[in-house]
């Protein structure tokens, strides 16, 4: 039987997964900051943008590990809450 090979990829879909990488670990980024912020002292306005930016920054999250990962649960909030 002959060896199992890898499937080829080019380099467009290494780019491709690469972007997607960096972009979830900002959307990450971006979640654990603003879960930060909520934890400090803020006026209403200051919570209400702070908490419309988290709302944002999961929805795209979720929206691209659905894209990246189809295979994935659908709901990314896990990549977010991976990292302490």
């Amino acid at each position: 039987m002959p060896p199992l090979e890898e499937p080829e990829t080019t380099g467009l879909e290494t780019t491709m997964i690469d972007r997607n990488l960096a972009l979830l670990r900002a959307h990450r980024n971006n979640i654990h900051r603003y879960r930060r912020l909520l934890a400090t002292k803020l006026t209403d306005h200051e919570r209400s943008y702070v908490e419309r930016r988290l709302r944002e920054e999961q929805s795209a999250l979720n929206e691209l590990s659905a894209g990246t990962f189809p295979c994935t649960r659908p709901d990314a909030s896990f990549l977010a809450e991976a990292v302490t």
